[in-house]
């Protein structure tokens, strides 16, 4: 069963997307970095094109993720207008995080690509910063909102790795 969608999940959601994982994906490591390369971790070019392909998988795994909240959840990722339903296909039959999962895999590829250790930091940093928020209020917040279905959900669904077949409600 659909639900109608309110005409501004799409623009709030290209909003929230351009204000939150723009400024933790792109503003920060520029700030950090200035976009200058140094040389490549361990004096291997193939890291430069693994970062390249970490960032590529990473941005086509948020505009996805972007997408799904919008148009099968109803609502957008940010907590002031959520999903109305639980987003439970797509990416999230694997993990149950993977806009999060996404950030930290661009902000990887940027570390690899740019041959830069103060972005592997900052990764940690944001994993840490993620992982709280996620425990502290995330998960609160779908349990109370979706109850059961949330339960189930999490009981088959990892947090953080993703599973190898997909999860079937």
């Amino acid at each position: 069963m659909s639900e109608p969608r309110a005409p501004w999940v799409i623009p709030g959601s290209l909003l929230f997307l351009v204000l939150a994982p723009g400024s933790v994906a792109g503003l920060v490591p520029f700030a950090l970095t200035g976009w200058r390369a140094g040389s490549p971790f361990l004096g291997l070019p193939i890291g430069r094109a693994a970062g390249a392909l970490l960032v590529g998988l990473g941005l086509a795994s948020l505009l996805e993720s972007f997408a799904r909240f919008a148009l099968r959840g109803f609502g957008t990722p940010a907590p002031v207008a959520p999903p109305t339903q639980l987003v439970v296909s797509g990416q999230y039959r694997y993990v149950r995080n993977p806009m999060y999962v996404a950030i930290l895999a661009i902000v990887l590829g940027q570390s690899l690509l740019l041959g830069r250790a103060v972005l592997l930091v900052y990764a940690g940093a944001l994993w840490f910063v993620f992982h709280t928020w996620v425990v502290v209020y995330e998960e609160r917040t779908l349990a109370t909102r979706f109850g059961l279905s949330f339960q189930a959900y999490r009981a088959h669904v990892r947090r953080w790795w993703p599973r190898v077949t997909p999860w079937r409600e």
